[in-house]
């Protein structure tokens, strides 16, 4: 189906006048409607006699609508309008290919059902497969990962609600870094990212002027400060703020980027090649089974990196090499160090 602006209000329009049984609508009277529609929704008309005639072909066509159009003469003129005064391009059944978009879309918006603060997702959903007769048409064939009973849900609608608004947020929040005690922070909110199946949001706080990331998994509470003027964002393109990093963590200060390079095993290497570790990934054909990547080095590289245990090599810089080697070895010791007495029972 044409999804052009201008084709859609001609459509529309022309619907309109085929179903008026009580006018006659000859050509001239739907170049003139027609250019009155798109005047009004576009400011500029100027829709030919020619586009009118190809607009009707295409709605007669098994392409558009098969529309029953009458051509009835008056004397040497013609006017147009349905042999069914009911008829509507509005009222037509889904043809198979939209069913199936539309089906998809379904699919993809049941990945937020459950969700706290998500209910209307059950009415929107509900109400497509009840107007377009989808329930129940096909199998669930897909299925999204999200981890339901992750803590902090409840307050992502309200932080994506204030973050849009610009509205500033008082946070009760747990800080494992600190032992697990409550801090406070007053946070103007820029933007919400998720990652690793959990949901992260990034403000300014307001105390140390400087860009925080806080997960809503530690959130105790929030408080929207009506007082407390918004600071806007006028400096950080958050489209592009995690371009140079793996995951959602920005290292502070002036850290560069680095050249990084990673030897994997032969049957891990097809996996890494199909699933890019990061953007940046290349491949080195002169190298056996390795990668290069420009990032700066941050947590959740290291973490991605260690995931792959005894499949892959960190071969460049030296620095990280020696730091992944440090921290394999200190996990080494958690089973090499372990008295037999220790396993005794099990």
């Amino acid at each position: 189906m044409p999804t052009n602006k201008n084709a859609i209000i001609r459509y529309q329009t022309l619907d309109k006048c085929f179903r008026d049984h009580r006018h006659r609508y000859y050509i001239e009277d739907l170049i003139d409607a027609c250019n009155e529609s798109l005047c009004y929704y576009n400011g500029v008309g100027g829709v030919s006699r020619r586009q009118i005639f190809e607009d009707i072909k295409f709605m007669e066509s098994e392409a558009g609508w098969s529309i029953p159009l009458e051509r009835i003469k008056d004397g040497k003129r013609v006017y147009y309008r349905y042999e069914e005064k009911d008829f509507s391009i509005n009222k037509q059944p889904l043809r198979d290919d939209e069913a199936q978009q539309l089906h998809t879309l379904i699919l993809s918006l049941s990945r937020f059902r459950g969700i706290p603060s998500n209910e209307w997702i059950e009415d929107v959903i509900s109400n497509l497969e009840w107007r377009f007769n989808l329930k129940g048409k096909s199998e669930n064939v897909i299925c999204f990962e999200q981890n339901q009973n992750l803590k902090g849900l409840e307050f992502l609608s309200d932080i994506i609600d204030a973050t849009s608004n610009h509205q500033t947020l008082s946070i009760k929040y747990c800080n494992y870094k600190n032992g697990g005690r409550d801090m406070h922070f007053v946070i103007y909110p820029y933007y919400v990212k998720q990652y690793n199946d959990r949901w992260f949001l990034f403000g300014l706080d307001d105390k140390r002027q400087e860009i925080s990331n806080l997960a809503l998994d530690r959130i105790q509470s929030i408080e929207i400060l009506s007082e407390k003027p918004f600071i806007p964002n006028n400096k950080i393109d958050f489209e592009h703020y995690f371009d140079d990093v793996v995951g959602v963590t920005i290292p502070k200060g002036n850290v560069e980027k680095e050249n990084i390079v990673l030897r994997f095993s032969e049957a891990l290497f097809p996996y890494i090649i199909s699933k890019p570790i990061h953007k940046s990934q290349i491949i080195f054909p002169e190298k056996e089974n390795t990668i290069g990547l420009q990032l700066k080095i941050n947590r959740e590289l290291e973490q991605k990196i260690l995931s792959f245990g005894p499949d892959v090599e960190v071969v460049l810089p030296e620095w990280f090499r020696e730091e992944i080697k440090n921290k394999i070895e200190k996990s080494l010791k958690k089973y090499t160090s372990m008295q037999k007495g220790c396993t005794d029972g099990l």
